[in-house]
């Protein structure tokens, strides 16, 4: 491939990664992004494998990084510094942007703004039938005080925030293909929980840090332990509606503790009147507990029969 091939929006946009040992999948996601970016800034963090013989294939400017002490926002802020375009485009080995997204980072980027823009992101995993979907800010304009934040979980927007940017949905999809390997997955969910709790022991204060431990404490089943998380914040939050509707979730489906689900979706309806997600909730609780009812009174009722029998 000629260095040609990644130059469409020279000067407008450059992409910045961080890898380790991504040699299966490099390749993959530069070709998704093949004629977007004048500039790739990929930060290596200790690949053994060929990443960094691919990366240079592609013209990129490979920067080692040391991560004996792991912290992904310092990699990441790392590809900052080294980024000229206007515009940055954020993505990991494993993700590849969807072709429809090309068009519309095209005019994104034609703009000048000081924004961010959030792509949907579908996660998806060769043991799971159908993907999982969340929303990621992964292209925004290149400002001297754009910097991530967080060891794990880094977060780019309440930066751009503070320097008076806007977040804004695009419409761009990236898919992003994970390790099957469960026990793999799980050795990461409780990596990422030890330096969490080592984040918010160092700052009590960062509140964002919390719900990224209850996701953790989530995609390892330990129910209970997310449940608490989800409590803490609601009490640290409590005119955030969002942070009512996911206790609600942990005490409906979880957790079950009826009763305190409905106080939970009534108080994010409150908060956020037309809520549809705790309306939705709502109507869903509203069936089990007729359910529940249906099956207590079936024993009573078939006792009374063989009573008068």
């Amino acid at each position: 491939m000629s260095g040609n091939e990644m130059t469409h929006l020279p000067g407008a946009l450059s992409l910045c990664m961080i890898v380790k040992n991504e040699e299966r999948n490099l390749a993959r996601c530069l070709d998704s992004v093949r004629g977007l970016a004048g500039q790739l800034v990929i930060v290596d963090t200790g690949s053994t494998d060929g990443t960094k013989r691919i990366a240079a294939g592609y013209r990129a400017e490979v920067v080692p990084f040391d991560f004996a002490s792991p912290d992904f926002a310092a990699a990441r802020n790392r590809s900052l510094a080294r980024a000229r375009g206007r515009w940055i485009l954020v993505l990991d080995a494993d993700e590849t942007l969807d072709p429809a997204g090309t068009p519309l980072i095209e005019r994104i980027v034609a703009l000048d703004e000081n924004a961010g823009y959030f792509f949907e992101r579908h996660n998806r995993s060769s043991d799971s039938a159908k993907p999982a979907t969340d929303y990621v800010v992964r292209l925004f304009a290149n400002r001297p005080n754009r910097r991530y934040h967080g060891r794990v979980h880094e977060t780019v927007d309440a930066s751009i925030l503070a320097g008076g940017g806007r977040l804004h949905q695009s419409g761009i999809r990236i898919d992003h293909n994970f390790a099957a390997d469960r026990e793999a997955r799980h050795r990461k969910n409780r990596w990422y929980i030890e330096i969490l709790q080592q984040e918010i022991a160092a700052d009590p204060g960062d509140l964002s840090r919390l719900d990224f431990l209850a996701a953790e404490y989530h995609q390892l089943e330990m129910f209970e332990e997310a449940t608490g998380i989800a409590e803490r914040i609601t009490r640290l939050r409590p005119l955030d509606p969002r942070a009512h509707l996911f206790l609600g979730t942990y005490h409906l489906l979880y957790k079950p503790d009826l009763p305190r689900a409905r106080a939970d979706f009534n108080q994010a309806l409150k908060l956020r009147p037309g809520y549809p997600e705790a309306l939705s909730f709502l109507q869903l609780l509203d069936t089990e507990e007729r359910a529940q009812a249906r099956s207590q009174a079936s024993p009573a009722r078939g006792a009374n029969a063989a009573g008068q029998a």
